[in-house]
């Protein structure tokens, strides 16, 4: 299982267009309807402030995700000159436990 967490802030006058990037990644990943890819975005109290969760039961499942056409037309679009207020940071996590089955 590979788990990823990116959290960065993006300038006010971007919020609307990465919110709408966002949307995107999420539409294409509904069609799909792929149960071995879990991704969820989250905004801080400041509305800038964004935390994505990305779940792969497998490196396949992680590739793909890292390959859809929304996902990569958003990525060129947050590495824009000014997008940006600060570079983002990346974690990678290890499953500790879970209350729930994340892949069922």
């Amino acid at each position: 299982m590979n788990m990823v967490h990116v959290r960065y802030t993006v300038k006010a006058e971007r919020v609307a267009e990465n919110k709408a990037h966002i949307g995107l990644v999420m539409a294409e990943l509904r069609t799909l309807s792929r149960t071995d890819i879990k991704y969820s975005v989250f905004v801080e109290d400041d509305g800038k402030t964004f935390n994505h969760w990305a779940l792969c039961a497998s490196e396949e499942a992680q590739r793909f995700f890292v390959n859809l056409e929304s996902f990569q037309a958003f990525q060129q679009a947050s590495r824009q000159e000014g997008y940006r207020e600060a570079a983002p940071t990346t974690t990678s996590l290890t499953l500790v436990g879970s209350s729930y089955d994340l892949f069922s």
